[in-house]
């Protein structure tokens, strides 16, 4: 491939992306796509958080007076609707020469579904409303699913094995700055009326859009076609030991994903001050991402197994710790919900990053739309079984369920350990 002189500009930006990575800047091609990767990540990532199921879309359905139990629909809806449809979806995407464009597509619809969510909180009130807004995330949530299905391809043919835990992991870091900013201003009391979250969810309306426009651009070598990534995927892909072991590992963390509730369940419990604390949960949440989705990135580009393990280690102590701390009739204080959040939070990210590279990675090149799609599959499966045990926990009491979850994450660092390891050196 001939290489043509860039301006100057483009070789800082280049050279930026060679700094992150680490490396040289040998392939200039590589170095336009990880930064293309990049900042498409980032405007996604940043949307997740201004439309979070768990946090601001629960407040905007309260605040148009919708009805409780559309409420408690909104995260089985998002994560089970981003999960399950992959194993169908993947058939799709191994037939398509160019996989960009799967990505491209599902982050453009998820960019309309924000907006209209936004257009029925400010038009509609109540059950219309609420109906609505479930409607449009359930739309969000399956061209979410054709992205996941995708992304780790696009990832694997058009940025270099040691690079890719640093791309998601920057990427990562530098979306946490805007949620802090959002952070911020809940915290700042702005986000006590209705108007500024609808802005905010339609500004990831729009983030999502700009995200497809330049992920359109990354230069992606074409693929050969093949067909069969439909449901006969689960008996062919499943045969491989190291990945059946891998949707064990994973599906046991994912107790890392549904324990933040239980926590600040936990510290409701032990106090009333957590009733101020909407932002500073919010805000721990966010650092942590922002202090470790980069180091958890670079480390898994060494060993995705181990970062794993360490992980669920972390989740498992965390979790130990909050019990430790409504022992002590201290998970009430100011600073013990945003604490433990934060803790669980490194896990939950270190989680993210390491299982993305570990199924790049280890994935056979020609199949890596089919791994994904029967692990996540699996996992959506796995989640909804998870996700209904803890909330049987929970009718005991908030800590049986965090102490459950945090023995899953210690199971699920342990078997990590045999894992294959998936990294070349």
């Amino acid at each position: 491939m001939s290489v043509t002189r860039t301006p100057e500009p483009a070789q800082a930006t280049q050279g930026l992306f060679a700094r992150i990575a680490g490396e040289a800047p040998e392939d200039r091609a590589e170095a336009r796509n990880g930064l293309r990767h990049i900042c498409s990540l980032s405007l996604t990532k940043i949307s997740d958080g201004l439309i979070d199921p768990k946090l601001v879309l629960s407040w905007l359905l309260s605040a148009v007076a919708a009805p409780s139990a559309l409420v408690g629909l909104l995260v089985p809806i998002r994560e089970a609707g981003a999960l399950l449809p992959q194993v169908f979806l993947a058939d799709r995407a191994e037939r398509m020469k160019r996989r960009k464009w799967m990505w491209v597509a599902g982050s453009a619809v998820q960019g309309v579904a924000a907006l209209a969510i936004a257009l029925a909180g400010w038009l509609l009130e109540g059950l219309a409303a609420g109906l609505a807004i479930c409607g449009a995330l359930a739309v969000l949530a399956l061209a979410r699913a054709g992205c996941s299905v995708s992304y780790k391809d696009v990832l694997g043919k058009t940025v270099g094995e040691s690079r890719r835990g640093a791309v998601t992991g920057f990427a990562g870091s530098a979306a946490s700055l805007g949620v802090l900013v959002f952070a911020l201003l809940l915290v700042s009391g702005l986000m006590e009326a209705k108007a500024p979250v609808l802005i905010a969810i339609a500004v990831a309306g729009l983030f999502w859009l700009a995200a497809a426009a330049i992920f359109s651009t990354i230069e992606e070598a074409p693929s050969e076609d093949r067909t069969g990534a439909d449901m006969t995927a689960f008996r062919e892909v499943l045969a491989d030991g190291g990945l059946r072991r891998f949707i064990l590992v994973r599906g046991l963390l994912v107790s890392t994903a549904l324990a933040p509730p239980y926590i600040v369940l936990l510290a409701q419990a032990g106090g009333d001050a957590l009733l101020g604390q909407l932002g500073a949960l919010v805000l721990a949440s966010a650092a942590a991402s922002f202090v470790s989705s980069y180091v958890w990135g670079r480390l898994a580009d060494r060993s995705s197994r181990m970062v794993l393990a360490l992980s669920g280690a972390a989740g498992a102590a965390t979790m130990a710790g909050a019990l430790l701390l409504a022992w002590a009739g201290l998970i009430g204080q100011l600073w013990a919900g945003p604490a433990a959040i934060f803790g669980l939070m490194v896990a939950y990210h270190g989680v993210r990053q390491a299982r993305s590279v570990w199924l790049v990675d280890y994935a056979p090149e020609a199949r890596r739309a089919s791994y994904t799609a029967v692990a996540n599959t699996s996992i959506g499966i796995i989640l909804l079984a998870v996700g209904a045990g803890g909330g049987a926990l929970s009718l005991v009491s908030p800590a049986v369920a965090v102490a459950g979850f945090g023995a899953l994450a210690l199971l699920g660092g342990l078997l990590a350990l045999g894992l294959p390891e998936a990294e070349e050196g």
